[in-house]
């Protein structure tokens, strides 16, 4: 079986043009009324990875019909993402890691203190054709094929080489960046959808909140895929119990493949990027989350009135 591992130069093209149009109106327009960004007014540009896109779109839309402020998204691969950062095209941005030690020498050369916000807990999950009754899957056999050793898994697919997936995989597998025999990237989540809705043996590794939250142009592909068990051979080596990435089962330690997400903000200054920040770590944001399938930071407060008589409103 093979899958097809290239680029569209044009459609490269035409996505770094529109990431710099998007940057130059962000950059121009990043200020309020009165000439100056507050943290809850004016105009600023988070790029976000991509695998979490969702989830941060939701916050946005909250956040600005609360404030009057805009937040222009863009959705990048986890490296295209830390480049624009480290290149000064982005200062604000939306990770499952925060920046290496040498990724973090470029501001601290340029005496910039960042604001580091984690905001809730993902999932790598496992995704599987349902017609194929495949709905355990070992974590062991995940790992093996990465290594290029024998598995009983057919093919993983990851959504592109650049994303936070493959590398959180290749970490775990103790590997670096790059794909081995039987181990492929695609060029976008609804292509991973699509592969493994029409191909039993194939197996999709996608960030959680893609699965609580895809888009309803991919509802045909998700009608025909099953979230699949894993075996924590990670945490239990021992286990032979299975379990789904869900909320409990993240927040109780026994899913495996978990990772935090964090708000990266480099501005260097009291803005926007500190009120979005404070918005999504706060009670709002942090319900947001929650009712979103992912796993706050927080678990949001909720209020209990006991009454001693029974109103009757009638």
């Amino acid at each position: 079986m093979t899958v097809p591992f290239k680029y569209s130069f044009l459609r490269i093209t035409v996505l770094s043009v529109v990431v710099f149009v998007v940057f130059m109106a962000c950059k121009d327009e990043s200020k309020g009324k009165d000439g100056k960004q507050t943290i809850i007014e004016g105009t600023a540009a988070v790029f976000v990875d991509e695998t979490v896109f969702s989830i941060i779109e939701d916050e946005v839309l909250v956040f600005e019909n609360q404030y009057r402020a805009k937040i222009n998204l863009v959705s990048q691969p986890e490296s295209q993402v830390i480049n624009s950062l480290l290149t000064g095209k982005a200062n604000i941005v939306v990770l499952s890691r925060t920046l290496s030690t040498q990724e973090a020498k470029v501001f601290e050369n340029k005496k910039i203190t960042p604001r580091i916000t984690k905001f809730a807990k993902d999932a790598i999950a496992f995704i599987a054709n349902k017609a194929g009754n495949d709905t355990l899957i070992d974590l062991q056999e995940v790992i093996n094929v990465m290594q290029g050793k024998p598995s009983k898994i057919k093919a993983l697919v990851f959504e592109n080489p650049n994303s936070s997936t493959l590398r959180y995989m290749n970490e775990l597998a103790g590997l670096k960046n790059g794909t081995k025999k039987n181990v492929y990237a695609l060029q976008s989540h609804e292509e991973v959808l699509k592969y493994v809705s029409e191909n039993k043996g194939a197996i999709g590794v996608v960030g959680l909140n893609l699965v609580v939250q895809p888009y309803p142009e991919w509802q045909k592909y998700t009608d025909n895929i099953e979230v699949m068990a894993v075996r924590n051979v990670k945490n239990k080596p021992n286990s032979n119990l299975y379990y789904k990435p869900n909320q409990s089962n993240i927040g109780a330690g026994l899913y495996p493949l978990t990772r935090d997400l964090y708000m990266l903000n480099y501005q260097g200054s009291a803005g926007l990027g500190m009120g979005f920040a404070s918005f999504v770590a706060g009670e709002i944001g942090q319900r947001i989350i929650l009712k979103s399938g992912l796993l706050p930071e927080r678990i949001p407060t909720r209020t209990i009135t006991v009454r001693k008589e029974i109103l009757n409103t009638k």
